[in-house]
């Protein structure tokens, strides 16, 4: 079983001298995945500049290397899923959410390994990160057919690009991946096993650290979301084919298959999706605290 870390201090609020000001930069570290295209949006059409905030995008492939930049104070703002972001803040971490996001995660098997139904996982492998919402979401597979927890192999793959050669290559069975590189997989013939979009589950979120921005700041960076969701909705995915391809690695047939997506304003995750999360997250504490007591407190350090 994967382990987790107990909960950490309650967040610390921030200090008058610890709030910058309004020219201090936002540094946001963003994934290759299409719940980030209203920021390369907003990036690209100026939206920031226009409102008066200073934003840097940086781009990475794995969530936990964007966690890692964010630990390590190279950038301030973060887009994250609720279960990293949740566990963060139960560590000790000061985050604030400043929006929800369209992220959204499907479980596809390759091919080659004849997988239709999720009972069939059995004896297979699927390739996720730790603690993250794809970890939630392998257990939920797994518990939803009743299927033994350790006769489905959990593999951590964080690198998206990584973890879509293994199913190029035919090592990997099934894996979880979000827009647009499911439907790149999908276009390779991959079996969809599960939809978020389908069981309503939406774990997207923009959170930036306590300290990092003014109130003048969130709300401008949330009218530059806002603008950014508007350019989109009104043109489609299509009209943004160039951007999709450079930012997120895609080839353009794959963002020529893309289903259009509605993008919604700036608003907090759902109060449902939160408690999903940290009901996970303590349903997991639980079972390394009655496996193995002493090593709860070390977990993801």
């Amino acid at each position: 079983m994967i382990l987790m870390s107990s909960c950490g201090e309650s967040e610390r609020q921030p200090a008058l001298e610890d709030v910058p000001d309004d020219s201090a930069q936002l540094r946001i570290a963003v994934m290759p995945t299409l719940d980030c295209l209203p920021l390369y949006v907003a990036d690209e059409h100026g939206f920031f500049d226009r409102l008066g905030i200073n934003v840097s995008l940086f781009p990475y492939m794995a969530q936990m290397d964007c966690d890692t930049a964010f630990a390590q104070g190279r950038v301030n703002g973060i887009v994250t899923d609720l279960v990293r972001a949740e566990n963060m803040k139960l560590k000790g971490t000061g985050l604030q959410y400043v929006t929800a996001t369209e992220l959204s995660w499907q479980l596809l098997a390759g091919l080659h390994a004849r997988i239709t139904r999720l009972k069939q996982l059995d004896n297979h492998m699927v390739a996720m990160t730790r603690f993250s919402t794809t970890h939630m979401l392998s257990d939920r597979a797994v518990d939803s057919v009743q299927l033994q927890p350790e006769r489905v192999f959990r593999i951590q793959v964080n690198d998206l690009r990584v973890r879509m050669s293994m199913l190029e290559s035919n090592i990997m069975d099934a894996l979880l991946l979000p827009e647009p590189w499911a439907t790149a997989a999908r276009n390779r013939n991959a079996y969809v096993l599960m939809d978020t979009r389908k069981l309503d589950i939406r774990m997207g979120v923009v959170a930036f650290n306590q300290r990092a921005a003014t109130n003048r700041q969130i709300t401008a960076f949330q009218k530059a979301y806002n603008m950014a969701c508007d350019t989109i909705n009104e043109r489609g995915l299509k009209a943004f084919a160039t951007l999709i391809e450079q930012r997120c690695g895609m080839r353009r047939r794959t963002v020529d298959s893309l289903k259009n997506i509605t993008f919604s304003p700036a608003a907090a995750p759902r109060d449902k999706d939160r408690q999903m999360a940290l009901k996970w997250l303590d349903e997991q504490r639980h079972i390394v605290a009655r496996n193995n007591p002493f090593t709860v407190d070390s977990l993801l350090r």
